[in-house]
């Protein structure tokens, strides 16, 4: 939102539920960044990603911010930094940090930046009136012991849940060291707190495909007593059947619009906000996959969006505990495709592809499933050798 911004204007600034900011259409690179607590602060952009605060409209007023912008603004055109930007910065808390500079790039650079936000928010909500300068390898490692220590709830915290945990907060620091907010982040150091990932693939046997199948169309069954023309009893099933063709992301599979599909060319475009490489890519359907999206749209009401819902966890929990499949992440469907795929023979460079892979080596945890393939191309070797001359 672009304004001429007034005294006036300022201080009748609305409070919204979530953060926002007006661009003053008379100072260039002038914001007014408005909380939902009250809170009301000028900040000075000068390139992309590149912002600092000036303060509180409380301690700066209108005239002062815009004077303060105008000389960032021919500061950066003529030295390509503006001085306010080598300055040292003020300590701030992580709190500040977070409202002033992470959450409005997060919300813009990062697909669902704001979740981001709310993690750090929750999981280190001690220390948000702690100074980032003062969030080190100590007081960290301390938090570490404690988050496992503890859990949520009656379920403890695994370790892979504490290290997402702690990314999101380090991954938020070294932003701050490009900013300048801080010297260095002292939590880069702390390598010990990775975890590995699942070593065994896993995936459905021909057994628990079944008895998975058989759960889904007993679960839809009833809404065809009640309602004739629904051939699904809800989006689950649909769900899960697109997952298992496509081996596509549950937040691709939930963030898609009925545009992104194309039935005559048979494909679906995954746009590159909603993947997790940041590419967009186009996936093809295959019969079942098509069969599917089909009936699903004569069943929805929605015009734009595929799939409502914002998750099915509690759905596709009573599926699994229904079809007696156990130790099973909707996550594996995308597994359960590779697999099907390697095992048929198909090229590992192709099913990168189709997975969205940027780099071969994600994609090398299938190759076992074919050894075939290995055999094959030593056992032209013995071909090349037959056709020497004796």
């Amino acid at each position: 939102m672009k304004v001429s911004l007034t005294k006036k204007v300022v201080v009748r600034a609305e409070l919204r539920d979530r953060p926002y900011e007006i661009r003053d259409a008379v100072a260039q690179g002038l914001i007014l960044r408005v909380q939902p607590s009250g809170h009301k602060a000028w900040i000075v952009t000068w390139a992309h990603g590149k912002r600092k605060t000036l303060g509180s409209v409380e301690n700066l007023s209108l005239d002062d911010a815009r004077a303060h912008a105008r000389q960032a603004l021919s500061e950066a055109t003529q030295q390509r930094l503006p001085a306010l930007a080598a300055k040292k910065a003020p300590a701030c808390s992580l709190r500040e940090f977070l409202a002033d500079y992470y959450a409005p790039w997060a919300s813009t650079e990062l697909r669902r930046g704001e979740r981001y936000v709310l993690r750090i928010k929750g999981r280190f909500a001690g220390m948000l009136d702690t100074s980032i300068s003062h969030l080190d390898a100590k007081l960290l490692n301390s938090w570490w012991m404690a988050r496992l220590a503890k859990g949520t709830g009656q379920k403890p915290v695994e370790r892979a849940t504490a290290h997402r945990d702690f990314a999101a907060l380090r991954a938020a620091l070294s932003k701050a060291v490009d900013w300048k907010l801080l010297e260095a982040n002292s939590l880069l150091g702390l390598r010990q707190k990775s975890v590995q990932g699942r070593e065994i693939v896993r995936f459905l046997s021909n057994a628990e495909e079944s008895r998975l199948r058989i759960a889904m169309a007993s679960r839809d069954a009833g809404s065809k007593q009640t309602d004739a023309h629904r051939s699904f009893k809800d989006h689950l099933t649909p769900i899960v059947l697109l997952a298992m063709n496509t081996g596509m992301r549950r937040g691709e599979i939930l963030s898609l619009d009925w545009t992104d599909i194309d039935f005559k060319a048979r494909t679906i475009r995954v746009q590159a906000r909603n993947a997790k490489s940041g590419k967009q890519r186009h996936v093809p359907l295959n019969n079942e996959a098509i069969d599917v999206l089909t009936t699903w749209r004569s069943d929805s009401s929605s015009n734009a969006e595929v799939f409502a819902p914002s998750d099915i966890k509690k759905g596709w929990g009573s599926l699994l505990t229904t079809a007696a499949v156990t130790n099973f992440r909707f996550h594996d469907l995308r597994h359960h495709f590779a697999s099907r795929l390697v095992s048929s023979g198909v090229d590992l460079n192709v099913v990168r592809e189709l997975l969205g892979h940027s780099d071969l080596k994600m994609t090398l945890r299938y190759a076992h499933l074919c050894p075939t393939r290995l055999a094959s191309a030593v056992a032209t070797l013995d071909a090349s050798k037959s056709d020497m001359p004796a």
